[in-house]
């Protein structure tokens, strides 16, 4: 009934098949990264590298690197937390259903922390530069902690359930931070420890922190999960994990029992560094901000630990499948929180957040003919909400258009709208806001725009798939290709300012004003039309990652009506690289060739080369 810790994880991973021991010495700088790239991509087996170069401890990666492992790690338990969660959507179902969720509430109660006694003796101390320092791209600042779970609490109390769990990056060294005495804390004010962080801020009281590292596999993904409001961090660790999460006091400091490493220390007041660049998962590095400084006061670690860590960049990877597990466990949520939507996709491939994918219901005025209402006031919600508010592009239509379409069928889903949608009418801007931190498209850090776009109704036109064979363009448009039905790629020379883009796509639609193109009612400019061909996902990423809806949509026949922005003929996104864009991330050549050496034959990767 789930593990204990992280090395039962471990063991049962490697007797059940499903785990690598890697012997050689292996460096964390860049080479650990880059091996965990290539047997994620291969959906292959969990990695324990049991000698880090530089490193008194063993390291784990790719734990949640497939679905069906997902699902092993917590077998015993995700049916049972299933029905908890839907209950908590309709407590009306165990009248309904008794057979089937008399337990759940029973889960709940045996879920809650539990104080335990720690025995001191059993911790020992180190240091961070003593930790497997893992570096995972080339012009990342420093090592980083990249499945930290983070756990402070609020002014004046020691109440484990007031506590906050949360999973913000930890630069371990580079930068301006002194050597085994400080560590960068990457998070926004409006997340959980940021709120914590605020209140302290008007205290006199020290900020204390705890990091823990490893732990049964539920702790970290608690630390993640967007649950709803009055579910603890903790609590749901314990349900997930068939095991109440343990924890003591040491000092001023709460302690996991089960953690394999703790980091504790204070956050200093008004005292913020440079943090960054980092690798992110969009694809592309998050650059150098500043963001508060941790004093590290203790290294402990438990005996026979194990660093659990991942490597993130362009999706999908590892932590896709956190939201697999997320996906498979808050579905029964979406009516409750969102009402009259039946299914939400948060894109990964196109980075999550730049593109959210959304059926809702519309139902006003069934006696005219429809047009979006209802999904508007849907898609509203949607962007009022937590981690929904970061979308950048969301798209909505009406699931009684079509009783077989879905958000999860991407292509078919874009086909669906772009039969519908209607240019003129159907595009909702916002400008001057905020997106996602990670997301280098905007006007600024932080700063940015957001676009819906809603169609319902019965389609308005035929989507084409071969290109006009008399369609012109002007000579900067050195490709044309069509990526799915309805959809055209261009490729132009690169992107120089807005100014010459504007004139560049102004010419563009003056010369395809009159040619016919009304069966390609969507236009993508690109830097390279036949990397984005290649496969759907390309396109996403490259669409959605490299726009700002404000900025870099354009149309054949725009115009402004009372405010409103549309245009009668095909809408263009531009998504090419602009010079304000974060770096694309990508593997030196010497890491590859180093890391090569581990597939080949007689190596621990051989069978996987």
């Amino acid at each position: 009934m789930g593990y204990s810790t992280l090395r039962d994880c471990v063991n049962d991973l490697l007797a059940s098949g499903q785990l690598i021991e890697i012997t050689e010495e292996v460096d964390p700088n860049l080479e650990m990264s880059e091996i965990h790239r290539r047997v994620y991509a291969a959906q292959g087996p969990a990695l324990l590298f049991s000698k880090v170069r530089g490193s008194d401890f063993p390291a784990v990666s790719n734990i949640y690197g497939t679905n069906t492992r997902c699902e092993y790690l917590f077998r015993d338990t995700l049916p049972q937390v299933k029905r908890l969660l839907e209950l908590k959507a309709d407590p009306s179902l165990i009248l309904k259903n008794p057979l089937r969720y008399w337990k759940a509430p029973l889960s709940a109660l045996h879920a809650f922390p539990r104080k335990a006694l720690l025995n001191r003796t059993r911790w020992q101390q180190t240091k961070i530069s003593r930790l497997p320092l893992i570096k995972s791209w080339p012009q990342d600042g420093g090592a980083f902690i990249t499945l930290p779970q983070v756990l402070t609490l609020p002014p004046d109390t020691t109440d484990i359930m007031q506590s906050n769990l949360g999973m913000y990056r930890i630069q371990m060294n580079g930068n301006d931070y002194q050597d085994d005495q400080e560590v960068g804390m990457h998070y926004q004010l409006h997340r959980g420890i940021g709120i914590h962080h605020t209140r302290f801020q008007q205290t006199d009281k020290p900020f204390r922190v705890s990091i823990f590292v490893g732990g049964p596999p539920s702790h970290a993904l608690s630390a993640i999960f967007p649950l709803p409001e009055g579910l603890s961090e903790l609590t749901f660790a314990g349900l997930l994990g068939g095991r109440r999460f343990r924890y003591g006091l040491v000092g001023d400091f709460i302690f996991s029992n089960d953690a394999d490493f703790i980091i504790t220390g204070t956050i200093e007041k008004n005292t913020q560094k440079r943090e960054g660049p980092f690798g992110d998962h969009l694809g592309y590095y998050s650059l150098e901000h500043d963001f508060p400084v941790l004093k590290v006061e203790g290294i402990w670690h438990r005996p026979d630990p194990i660093w659990h860590f991942t490597v993130v960049g362009r999706p999908p990877q590892e932590d896709s499948g956190f939201g697999y597990l997320i996906h498979e466990l808050v579905g029964p949520l979406l009516s409750s929180e969102f009402p009259g939507i039946h299914q939400l996709h948060a894109v990964d491939v196109a980075g999550v957040h730049p593109l959210l994918l959304a059926m809702g219901s519309e139902r006003y005025m069934p006696f005219r003919q429809k047009v979006p209402e209802e999904i508007l006031t849907q898609a509203n919600r949607i962007l009022g909400s937590g981690q929904t508010s970061l979308a950048k592009y969301l798209i909505i239509g009406a699931r009684d258009d079509d009783p077989n379409w879905s958000v999860y069928d991407i292509p078919a889903f874009f086909r669906h709208v772009l039969e519908r949608i209607d240019w003129r009418r159907d595009l909702h801007f916002q400008t001057k806001t905020t997106i996602d931190t990670l997301d280098y498209s905007g006007s600024d850090w932080n700063a940015g725009s957001k676009v819906v776009m809603a169609c319902c109704g019965e389609p308005i036109r035929k989507l084409g798939s071969q290109i006009p064979s008399d369609l012109n363009a002007p000579g900067f448009v050195s490709d044309i290709r069509v990526v799915d039905k309805g959809m055209i790629l261009c490729e132009m020379r690169a992107f120089t300012d807005y100014v010459v883009a504007k004139q560049e796509i102004q010419l563009l639609t003056d010369q395809w004003k009159s040619q016919e193109l009304t069966e390609f009612p969507l236009i993508v400019i690109v830097d390279d039309a036949r990397f984005c061909q290649e496969t759907f996902a390309n396109f996403l990423w490259v669409t959605f990652t490299r726009s700002n809806p404000s900025h870099d949509i354009y149309g054949v026949g725009a115009f402004v009506e009372y405010k409103h922005w549309g245009c009668t003929g095909s809408l263009i996104i531009d998504a090419r690289i602009k010079p304000h864009h974060a770096p694309v991330l990508e593997v030196d050549r010497t890491t590859k060739e180093r890391v090569d050496l581990l597939f080949q034959r007689n190596a621990s990767l051989a069978d996987l080369g």
